[in-house]
């Protein structure tokens, strides 16, 4: 390693730190990942969709069009990790499908079906019985719904795994020690103070902490905060349904739901509330999973429940992502992903590199530049989320 070479710490061993650490040793910088528990959190406990369309919402154009940048790029993103870990990196290519229960829901739909033709990228609408031909265990329930080949999937914790290599054989160093704030002598970067006092010197910090990063630095008080929630695994029984080739989303009277397939099972999600910190996995949570999930497909009464998790999603104030420089020079930020940590790791990565090497973030994520939420820093207030459904 080229002892000139920039050391970056990085605050953070999720989805993004991984990726961001992994490629930054790839380039050549000193790399040390500071996390008391890699690949754990809101990233152990995701479903793994990468889902742009399915995701997408009128007056969020600019997510989407950073969402359909990110799934673009996932296929050669894959095969590089693949490559570099000498392991799968877990990404399914089967596509997903869209299920609507009652009449509103089947509105809600044709309103997100007009509203991607109108942005160039329309998906196929189909009846109950057309989706049963695609998945046949969808139950009588569903009347109708959306197919959408290009919103991919991939298992976050063969993900996780496969990061954590890469990034150790290209040089990433990896501390267990928790960061308690990033440091600076008023004009940059001096390094991070750990949750022991003790202090460690950086001239380029990258905060990747997920929900916890509002706390360790000023400029992020406010931009960042938690968004839990919760997630069921499945594993079928002998003689059960077979487990859907393809990511399943629903709509069941208003609540929306996914089942993402894993090789061995299903992970249903996900509950949301904003309730700080806490990762209590509630009964009322894992009922209303089971609950409609059984409605989008019944077969699956039969099979085990062999897990029950909550995570923090991290929200932003406008649920696009922070990316880029913030605060004092050679403070950096990717964090703010809300719900699409997988699916942005690939952009997320390619900006920060960008970064590094003093260069501009590339488009789309230019309009996750951090910049733009300098106003609610200043107020120290969050402004009102976007609506979700």
């Amino acid at each position: 390693m080229d002892e000139n070479a920039t050391e970056l710490l990085v605050v953070g061993a999720g989805v993004i730190g991984l990726s961001c650490a992994w490629r930054a040793a790839q380039d050549g910088h000193r790399v040390t990942v500071l996390d008391p528990a890699p690949a754990s959190g809101a990233s152990w406990v995701a479903g793994g969709m990468l889902a742009p369309v399915t995701e997408a919402w009128p007056g969020e154009e600019e997510l989407l069009a950073l969402g359909v940048a990110a799934v673009d790029r996932w296929p050669a993103f894959a095969a590089e990790l693949a490559d570099a870990a000498g392991r799968p990196a877990g990404l399914r290519t089967d596509g997903t499908i869209v299920a609507a229960t009652g009449s509103g829901d089947r509105v809600e739909l044709d309103t997100l079906a007009a509203h991607l033709a109108r942005l160039g990228r329309p998906v196929d609408r189909l009846t109950g019985r057309e989706l049963r031909r695609l998945e046949p265990g969808l139950g009588p329930e569903v009347r109708g719904g959306l197919s959408v080949p290009d919103d991919l999937a991939v298992d976050n914790r063969i993900l996780l795994a496969a990061l954590q290599i890469a990034a150790e054989r290209a040089g990433a160093v990896f501390v267990g020690t928790e960061v308690a704030a990033v440091l600076d002598d008023g004009t940059r970067v001096v390094g991070v103070r750990l949750a022991d006092g003790t202090e460690r010197p950086a001239g380029t910090v990258l905060v990747a902490a997920g929900a916890h990063s509002a706390g360790l630095h000023p400029a992020l008080h406010g931009l960042v905060r938690p968004v839990k929630g919760e997630i069921l695994r499945l594993a079928p029984r002998p003689g059960a349904v077979p487990i859907p080739r393809r990511t399943v989303r629903a709509l069941l009277d208003g609540r929306p739901l996914y089942l993402v397939p894993r090789a061995a099972g299903i992970v249903v999600g996900a509950t949301q509330s904003e309730v700080g910190f806490d990762t209590t996995v509630t009964v009322g949570g894992v009922r209303d999973l089971l609950r409609d999930a059984e409605r989008i497909l019944p077969g699956i009464a039969e099979y085990a429940l062999v897990e029950s998790a909550a995570g923090l999603r991290p929200g932003s104030p406008d649920n696009l992502p922070l990316i880029g420089a913030l605060g004092p020079a050679g403070l950096l930020v990717a964090t703010g992903h809300h719900r699409n940590g997988m699916l942005l790791a690939p952009v997320t990565t390619d900006a920060v590199a960008c970064l590094l090497r003093g260069e501009p973030l590339p488009e789309p994520v230019r309009a996750a530049d951090p910049a733009r939420l300098r106003h609610v820093h200043r107020s120290n207030r969050p402004a009102p989320a976007a609506p979700r459904r």
